[in-house]
């Protein structure tokens, strides 16, 4: 079971390095090299996966992605191959180890906050996160333990692929190792496009409302302009 938890593989003064976070920079490394690659002798190939992924995010929010496309597909990329490059031999797939899905998670805790000051501004966002008053505290204990959920799935979810994986090779090694990887390959694009719809989901839900509100006291401030037109009319 050793192999399916992260192990220091050297320190820096002092501070150990896991072999998760060697496997992180490795995989930022192969992204990096395949987007120069890929832009340089396939460029459609870059503006299909850009257009599948903005798609696929305005779908999701029922709204433009302009603003949540840079964050949402690096999350989605990032994940994507963290959940496969453990296929690959001496990489352990970084998302195995627990501190890589609290980070992921917290990006996105953060991100629905940093998105809903940027577009509704600090003092309508604040109201609406604190609207009414006395639901203040559920509303921080919602966002808190939804964080926590979305680590957690994401973490658990991957280990007990892995752990799966691992049993039945063991026990048919010689007839089922192909279809195994892609089961593997299956389950990790799978959990990176959960991952970033949840992700979408909770900034589209800091957003919604607030927009509903405005659009309907627009409409009512409307009213009274169209009544006090028609009455000018009738006196004319």
């Amino acid at each position: 079971m050793e192999e399916f938890f992260p192990e220091v593989a050297f320190t820096v003064f002092g501070i150990p390095i896991r072999d998760t976070v060697v496997s992180t920079w490795i995989m930022m490394v192969i992204i990096v090299a395949l987007a120069i690659l890929v832009g340089r002798r396939r460029p459609t190939g870059l503006e299909m996966l850009v257009a599948f992924l903005d798609d696929l995010i305005s779908e999701i929010m029922n709204r433009p992605s302009d603003h949540f496309l840079p964050l949402l597909g690096s999350l989605a990329i990032f994940i994507a191959f963290a959940n496969v490059i453990g296929l690959v031999p001496f990489i352990g797939s970084p998302t195995k180890d627990i501190n890589t899905p609290i980070a992921l998670a917290l990006v996105v805790f953060f991100s629905v906050h940093y998105f809903g000051v940027r577009l509704m501004g600090f003092g309508a966002y604040l109201r609406h996160l604190a609207s009414p008053i006395f639901l203040l505290p559920l509303e921080i204990i919602s966002q808190i333990s939804r964080t926590i959920s979305l680590s957690i799935r994401l973490f658990g979810n991957v280990l007990s692929a892995e752990i799966i994986v691992a049993i039945i090779f063991a026990l048919a090694p010689l007839f089922v190792p192909l279809p195994l990887e892609g089961l593997s390959i299956f389950t990790g694009v799978l959990q990176a496009y959960i991952f970033t719809a949840l992700a979408a989901v909770y900034i589209s839900t800091g957003l919604k409302e607030p927009e509903d509100t405005d659009e309907n006291a627009e409409g009512q401030s409307a009213l009274p302009i169209n009544k006090k037109n028609k009455k000018t009319d009738l006196v004319q």
